[in-house]
């Protein structure tokens, strides 16, 4: 790991609350939509292209964080045709003097919402595999708690650096 500042410590705690927020939001929205299929069966097709996207959000919205931890930490995020998956697998461990950001059971279960953005962005909503939205949107939750929890370990550590440096 570089040489780090408290402040720039501090700066991507803040980032990594930010983006957890609009995750957290992200989740009370993907609930409303789950209401609303209930609701209006008739017109489900509709909302699992809205919950595709959500999912979509999801992880992109995680893999902005990868992001800034790469980019502050480990000097840049991966580079190449599979930088996304490689991105992924570096957060799940240890990488030059930092912590790993995820558990293996959230690497395990998010690779399968980053292949799902491969497929929102190259087909038609019309396209979309319900039962597979379905599926994802099922096992949400468990993934987003798993993933939030690592996050804020993470978080703690970067405090922790932050203050240990400052003395």
């Amino acid at each position: 790991m570089r040489q780090i500042t408290p402040g720039e410590l501090l700066g991507l705690a803040a980032d990594i609350d930010l983006e957890a927020e609009r995750l957290r939001r992200l989740a009370d929205d993907i609930a409303a939509v789950q209401r609303e299929i209930e609701f209006d069966p008739q017109h489900a097709r509709l909302f699992y292209e809205n919950l595709a996207l959500k999912l979509h959000t999801f992880y992109t919205g995680c893999e902005r964080i990868f992001q800034f931890v790469a980019a502050e930490l480990n000097g840049a995020p991966p580079t190449g045709f599979d930088w996304h998956r490689r991105l992924l697998e570096r957060m799940g461990i240890a990488w030059q003097g930092r912590p790993a950001l995820l558990s293996p059971a959230s690497v395990e279960g998010l690779r399968e919402y980053l292949a799902f953005i491969h497929v929102v962005r190259n087909i038609y909503g019309f396209e979309l595999d319900i039962e597979r939205i379905a599926d994802l949107v099922a096992r949400y939750p468990a993934v987003w708690r798993r993933v939030e929890a690592d996050l804020e370990q993470f978080r703690a550590w970067l405090l922790e650096l932050a203050d240990q440096i400052s003395m």
